[in-house]
């Protein structure tokens, strides 16, 4: 009878999942701060996928956008990979979300609606997988456009650029000698983690110059080694890793502005200006090649027209370009991982150990010196026991 009435008052728990909701407009900047279990609300208009891996990494439990995950433009890779971990996907919520909630605030999401307690804080529209893979569906089909956009903002870079592109005009000079040595480019973003371990023979035997961009500097440092050359706009590197003494270069605007120098200035270091319109992706590959480095090797870059199209951004055409510049020196990462292999196997050096001792054992068993090696040994054994015996 107890036992019935304790199930009766037992409160009901609420549908949905619920958690505290962190806020950020810049979903970059909201990762740095998510915690497992945190709701993420974010304006991202089509989702990419090293956003998304970023916020599946940090544990979300739910994704809460203002803007629309997949717009349509092309095929992006962020909401098959959010609703595939199980995490909870509203989209196109009103954007005065961001002033209705507090940074930190305990909220639910059920269905398509943000819950505080009973009351209903916003809707937007649940994805599921079979949404996602309709969306995706339709903006396979408008491709097309946006790789003409891509065509056109390609040619328009071509024409503002081409004297850096063809003469590397506004290239600086930097101590860090590259001229004859291979460089490594580390960027955040499709796998570095993976490719990072998987050059750690290479990295070794080659010693190559390590150049991280932005973030791609902490990736370095988590895996072990020390940046020599940090170029970005520096908006997404830890302090720490600034000071280890890498040389510093901003990537600025091509008007000259420069937004990070005054990062570093902040903490009394010098840095290197490089204006130029594109990304600091291809400000690394372009600084690379004309200090005469001579391959190139790129870990966690664009390489695929999709993912010149994820990563959404109209700049994305002088990565294109870029890759023309330097095409006979790039090797994507994934690509040496699977071609290089360390020139000394370790099988080969247990074998060459194994066969010098069995020559050293076979020479002194038939050399008569062999005795008066044993009589030696044996008085040594003797006197130390007797020591030992002593103490």
């Amino acid at each position: 009878m107890k036992l019935a009435t304790l199930r009766r008052t037992r409160p009901a728990i609420p549908p949905g999942v619920a958690g505290p909701v962190r806020a950020d407009r810049r979903t970059k900047d909201l990762t740095k701060r998510l915690r497992p279990g945190d709701i993420a609300l974010i304006d991202h208009v089509d989702l990419d996928r090293v956003s998304a891996e970023a916020l599946v990494a940090c544990g979300v439990t739910a994704v809460v956008n203002t803007a629309p995950s997949i717009s349509g433009r092309y095929p992006n890779l962020g909401p098959e990979i959010l609703v595939a971990a199980g995490v909870v996907l509203v989209d196109d919520v009103d954007p005065d979300v961001f002033s209705r909630v507090r940074d930190g605030e305990l909220l639910r999401i059920d269905g398509d609606a943000l819950l505080r307690g009973e009351t209903v804080v916003a809707r937007g529209v649940l994805q599921t997988p079979a949404t996602v893979i309709a969306l995706m569906a339709e903006a396979r089909a408008g491709l097309s456009v946006q790789i003409e956009a891509f065509a056109a903002n390609t040619m328009d870079y071509v024409r503002s650029e081409r004297d850096l592109l063809f003469d590397g005009v506004g290239v600086p000079e930097l101590r860090t000698q590259l001229r004859g040595r291979h460089a490594l480019i580390v960027v955040r973003g499709y796998h570095y983690k993976e490719d990072l371990a998987s050059l750690r023979p290479y990295i070794r035997e080659y010693r190559p110059v390590l150049i991280g961009v932005d973030g791609g500097a902490d990736a370095l440092a988590e895996e072990g080694y020390r940046p020599d050359i940090i170029i970005g706009d520096l908006d997404s590197v830890s302090t720490d890793v600034l000071r280890c003494g890498a040389e510093i270069v901003v990537h600025a605007y091509p008007d000259g502005r420069a937004p990070g120098m005054a990062r570093v200035e902040d903490l009394d270091l010098r840095a290197t200006s490089f204006p130029m319109a594109g990304t600091s992706e291809d400000a690394a590959m372009l600084l690379a090649d004309e200090l005469g480095a001579e391959l190139i090797v790129a870990v966690g870059s664009h390489a695929t027209l999709v993912e010149f199209l994820d990563k959404g951004r109209a700049g994305m055409a002088s990565t294109f370009l870029t890759r023309l510049r330097v095409g006979g020196k790039l090797v994507d990462a994934k690509g040496v991982s699977r071609l290089y292999r360390s020139r000394i196997k370790g099988s080969s050096l247990v074998l060459l150990v194994a066969a010098a001792m069995t020559t050293m054992i076979v020479a002194l068993a038939i050399s008569p010196v062999a005795a008066l090696y044993g009589d030696f040994i044996a008085d040594a054994w003797h006197d130390f026991t007797f020591w030992v015996r002593g103490l």
